[in-house]
């Protein structure tokens, strides 16, 4: 039986999120009934990352097996078909070994958020960035933000239904970058736990408003108490851009 490998984008402002609910729309609940529609049979699409309602993807990985093979191009193209009107689009569809696995064969995960730190309300933006109307000192984030780096203990950061084993992940990058009104922040790791990234992204806003300081973050890190950490981010602004193998 065929494995397919599915590079995935969507914007995840009308789903409760990537995971399969009985009583809402989601990401992988859209792609399981288009499948179904071409081949007409029941299919798990194993996802790289388990987004939250409202998080938008860029290049999301799944994977599935399908017994009827079709050439990936037809798989591609016969998908994006189905999947209209969603705001999914299968980018591309390879047949890959069958021990692969998106999940569990990830080496490495990207993540942009958004930060727009304008006065002006957002019009074609609404929904995929984070609007922060005062200044935010974008240096003090950077440097504050290399103090999350490497292996830590991230439960201040992580969310209280998380159902990781381990608080414990290793922090690859988290850079803050300003361009003109826009903030971007970028991240990755081999895994994150639940909510993390916005959890660190809204106490790294904290100390672009002087709220915080770089030592205040370490200390709330070093607290591993959720009640230590800064306000959540939305989910808005929050990407996952591309998963390494």
């Amino acid at each position: 039986m065929p494995r397919y490998k599915l590079i995935i984008e969507y914007d995840g402002t009308p789903f409760s999120g990537w995971q399969i609910q009985d009583n809402a729309p989601t990401v992988q609940g859209a792609l399981e009934k288009a499948v179904k529609a071409i081949c007409g049979e029941d299919v798990r699409v194993h996802g790289a990352g388990r987004t939250d309602a409202g998080v938008h993807a860029r290049g999301q990985v799944a994977h599935c097996d399908i017994a009827k093979p079709f050439p990936p191009g037809r798989l591609r193209d016969g998908l994006n078909a189905h999947l209209r009107p969603h705001p999914i689009g299968v980018l591309a569809a390879d047949i890959v070994p069958d021990d692969f696995q998106a999940r569990f064969s990830a080496i490495k995960r990207h993540y942009l958020y958004r930060i727009a730190n304008t006065r002006a309300n957002l019009a074609l933006d609404i929904a995929r960035t984070w609007r922060v109307p005062r200044p935010l000192d974008a240096d003090a984030m950077h440097a504050a933000a290399q103090r999350l780096l490497g292996k830590h203990d991230f439960t201040t950061f992580r969310d209280t239904e998380c159902q990781a084993k381990s608080p414990e992940k290793t922090l690859d990058q988290l850079d803050v970058i300003r361009d003109g009104d826009a903030v971007n922040i970028v991240t990755s790791a081999r895994s994150f736990l639940h909510s993390q990234v916005r959890s660190m992204v809204g106490s790294l806003v904290w100390v672009g408003e002087g709220r915080w300081s770089a030592d205040d973050l370490a200390t709330a890190l070093a607290a591993r108490n959720r009640a230590a950490c800064g306000p959540v981010a939305p989910p808005d602004g929050l990407y996952l851009m591309r998963v390494d193998y």
